[in-house]
């Protein structure tokens, strides 16, 4: 009989030797747990470093009596990582934790108990603060959200299904219950790997966790500290990763919407695409060569029109 416990964390992670040793330290730390059993779990997505010796070397001096495991998910992407935890984990809630984010002492026990309050929660987000290695530009913060920082206020919050926004997956904690009920065994979008920015999977599964029937929330007491090296604030991976974003915006627009009206929605979406990136020259056609940002946004609103037609072509709808 499989052992059913009260929470795993999982830990997806590529190439995590260096960033895993503070978040597995902060794990072994972590407070008022002592009636809770939960589990760790790295699932390590075809990794080319030390990550497995790491991990290794971590069980077998491990400090916690919650225990330490590992497994290997060999096909490339997020989406397959969190797929590979949710088979192997025990836990009635699953929180996720990328290996550079590090949480604060009290986050499971703030996790499991946000959870027991709210039956209807099919997931729920942290409060995620950056950590900078160098300080992003002034108008950095019209874009900052989309690097997975997430400060809305000291309440929770209910993320409407009207208002077409979802938290990023950095420190999302989902029940299984919902994950089963409600993510299909195949996505369209898995997320990026080298050469393919394409992203947004973690859209995708709290989309169809939230057309279940399923509420997302934002809980503030869950907070951690996402580690934002210099490279992730340079023209040469935000332009992509922009890019990326973009190019998967149809398949994140539509899952909640039925068939029969998906034409209407994406004419509606195309019209507002084109007013956007309409507005966004007449705005600042003169500085979108030198501001980072402007540029940003410009590649996001003409990725996001262009949308349907590049994954049409690439055939991500015959997965």
């Amino acid at each position: 009989m499989t052992e059913n416990l009260d929470f795993t964390v999982a830990i997806p992670t590529y190439n995590g030797e260096s960033r895993l040793p503070e978040l597995l330290e902060r794990l072994q730390k972590q407070l008022h747990t002592e009636n809770l059993s939960w589990e760790i779990i790295v699932v390590d997505n075809n990794s080319t470093d030390n990550t497995a010796k790491l991990v290794q070397a971590y069980q077998k001096n491990w400090q916690c009596p919650s225990p330490l495991k590992y497994c290997f998910e060999g096909q490339q992407g997020a989406a397959y990582a969190r797929k590979k935890a949710v088979a192997e984990a025990k836990g009635r809630f699953i929180g996720f934790l990328d290996d550079d984010n590090y949480p604060v002492s009290n986050w499971v026990s703030a996790a499991y108990t946000f959870g027991e309050k709210y039956p209807q929660a099919g997931a729920y987000a942290s409060q995620i603060h950056p950590d900078w290695e160098v300080e992003p530009p002034e108008n950095f913060q019209r874009i900052a959200p989309f690097l997975a920082i997430t400060e809305r206020g000291n309440l929770p919050l209910l993320y409407e299904a009207s208002k077409k926004l979802l938290p990023p997956s950095a420190g999302l904690v989902v029940r299984k219950q919902a994950w089963l009920e409600s993510v299909p065994e195949k996505s369209i979008l898995t997320g990026r790997v080298k050469g393919n920015m394409l992203s947004s999977e973690d859209l995708e599964m709290l989309s169809h966790i939230q057309k279940s029937g399923w509420e997302i929330w934002y809980n503030p007491e869950m907070e951690i500290s996402h580690k934002i090296p210099i490279f992730r604030l340079q023209k040469d991976y935000l332009i992509p990763f922009f890019r990326g974003i973009g190019l998967s915006r149809y398949v994140t627009r539509m899952v909640s919407i039925k068939q029969i009206y998906r034409p209407i929605a994406l004419l509606s979406y195309t019209i507002n695409d084109l007013r956007k990136i309409a507005l966004h020259l007449l705005r600042y056609r003169t500085k979108l060569k030198h501001d980072l940002v402007l540029a940003c946004e410009m590649e996001l609103f003409l990725s996001s029109l262009i949308s349907p037609f590049y994954l049409w072509k690439n055939g991500y709808f015959k997965k």
